[in-house]
């Protein structure tokens, strides 16, 4: 009865060692980066991963944010912001699920070309400048109280930085996580036009326009349903 014990409490503690202990260091295949919470990410760009764990933790593949041997990002010549339409109002803005286009029409770098958008040494980090001023700035524009809401509203870019979006505040609205749809929504449909304008389905400047004009509408033309 003793012997059997002991069996069943050995059994029992590796059972818990084996639970709590971390994670195979063997990321599964198609890992592109481990996340701070010990999870991974899939995703085939940088810009995002992980947003939502933590950050990321340690990048997998050679697509990380050092350059070569050097471990310097790549320098990027961003060229000109140029705006989709005029920008017409700096107050009284209105927040919803789009941006209110009188204030905020989208605006892209003319420097980001689809042969830059598309290189593997491209990293969003190397050119993403927005400043918390700037932020404020756009939470005062559309009347909402300059503070840090964490993961329940971010200033998004309307054009993507992965889509050649400047960082401009033309190209800035405070977009919520639940607005029907939110920000995780249009993330996903960022990833997806930046995969079809590599592969030469659709032109960058197409698509520029059309995430500024209607980028729920567009959702619908790429994925077939609404968002």
């Amino acid at each position: 009865m003793m012997s059997r014990m002991l069996v069943l409490g050995v059994l029992a503690l590796a059972v818990a060692l084996a639970a709590s202990a971390p994670a195979s260091s063997t990321p599964p295949p198609g890992a592109t980066a481990l996340c701070r919470d010990g999870t991974y990410s899939f995703s085939k760009h940088r810009s995002g991963t992980c947003s939502h764990h933590g950050g990321v933790a340690r990048w997998l593949t050679g697509s990380g944010s050092s350059n070569g041997a050097s471990g310097r990002p790549t320098s990027v010549q961003l060229g000109r912001t140029t705006l989709l339409a005029p920008r017409t109002r700096t107050s009284g803005c209105t927040l919803g699920a789009n941006p209110d286009r009188r204030c905020s029409p989208g605006a892209y770098y003319s420097g980001l070309t689809q042969g830059v958008l598309c290189s593997s040494s491209f990293r969003t980090s190397s050119i993403r400048n927005v400043l918390q001023s700037e932020k404020y700035a756009v939470e005062q524009e559309y009347g909402l109280a300059l503070a840090h809401y964490g993961s329940t509203l971010e200033i998004d870019h309307i054009v993507s930085l992965e889509l050649g979006g400047s960082n401009d505040i033309a190209n800035l609205f405070p977009e919520k996580a639940n607005a029907n749809p939110g920000y995780h929504v249009k993330d996903r449909l960022e990833n997806k036009l930046h995969d079809l304008v590599c592969a030469g389905s659709l032109s960058l400047r197409s698509v520029q326009r059309a995430i500024a004009s209607n980028w729920q509408l567009l959702y619908k033309q790429v994925y077939g349903v609404s968002p």
